[in-house]
């Protein structure tokens, strides 16, 4: 949509000399997601895979789950009392038959790009129920994933590397999905962490792809309880940060079997919750 960046004059004080010039910005505006016609919320986000972001943000809410749940995601045509598409407001049809849960329609959700859903007032009120348990096992018949440490230390500089709108304005947030050989399946940006990994699930969903079950998810900075339920709610085993996670996050790991990491920086990196899915070796020190 031509809108991931934008241009802003700025000064520049680089020792002691005062210069003028434009400067490249992440974009940031508003997108209202429409449930069936209804407002649910809106999200403050880098224009761009905005039909995946609301599927991906749906998915989370426990409203959808594959992609024959999902009828049509369009932008709404006359979004202004002037009759103008803004394409910042975008309705997601469900398919006949898709049941709703209650928590979805009782509530308006204000999210923002640095804490995701702020108005939820305690742990139960963001608890959904999962429609996998995460189970990397396919029922027993494959052997569970299993990570290499040394490969885990590899993955935020190909996150990095994949990062092209942050390499213009360093303003970006990064979520990318890996195999569990490594293979870079997905990378996507937003000015909102939690926009960004709605966006690598609302297109796993589009693409029949959930759950992604024998996945990494690794997130640029820290790995919030919202994160941690977005990984729970699409069926990935692995949770990876290159900064903290936060106690709710390792609360809800711990309860659902996520393999949760962080500080994942270098060779170095804290194995919260799910450690059976990391080898750590046999001189592993446990104390």
């Amino acid at each position: 949509m031509g809108r991931v960046t934008e241009r802003r004059k700025v000064i520049r004080v680089r020792d002691g000399q005062v210069s003028e010039r434009p400067d490249t910005l992440v974009a940031e505006e508003p997108l209202e997601i429409r449930l069936n016609g209804k407002p649910l919320a809106i999200t403050m986000r880098t224009p761009g895979d905005d039909f995946a972001l609301a599927a991906g943000f749906l998915v989370s809410e426990g409203v959808l789950g594959a992609a024959d749940e999902l009828q049509s995601i369009v932008y709404c045509a006359g979004a202004t009392a002037e009759g103008s598409n803004t394409y910042n407001v975008v309705d997601v049809r469900t398919a006949p038959g898709v049941v709703l849960p209650n928590i979805t329609l009782e509530r308006n959700v204000y999210t923002t790009s640095s804490c995701g859903l702020c108005g939820k007032a305690s742990l139960d009120a963001v608890r959904t129920t999962a429609r996998w348990p995460i189970d990397d096992t396919a029922g027993g018949t494959a052997p569970p994933v299993l990570l290499a440490t040394g490969l885990l230390a590899g993955l935020p500089d190909r996150l990095r590397a994949a990062q092209r709108v942050f390499d213009r304005t360093g303003g970006l947030h990064g979520a990318a999905l890996f195999s569990e050989a490594g293979e870079l399946l997905d990378v996507r940006e937003d000015v909102g962490r939690h926009n960004a990994v709605d966006k690598l699930i609302g297109r796993a969903l589009q693409n029949g792809g959930l759950p992604l079950a024998r996945t990494v998810l690794l997130v640029s900075g820290r790995a919030s309880f919202e994160l941690a339920q977005k990984a729970v709610m699409a069926g990935i085993p692995v949770l990876a940060a290159v900064s903290a996670p936060s106690s709710l996050a390792v609360d809800l790991a711990a309860e659902t079997g996520l393999t949760l990491i962080g500080f994942l920086r270098g060779s170095s990196m804290n194995v919260y919750a799910g450690e059976h899915r990391v080898a750590l070796g046999a001189g592993a020190v446990r104390g």
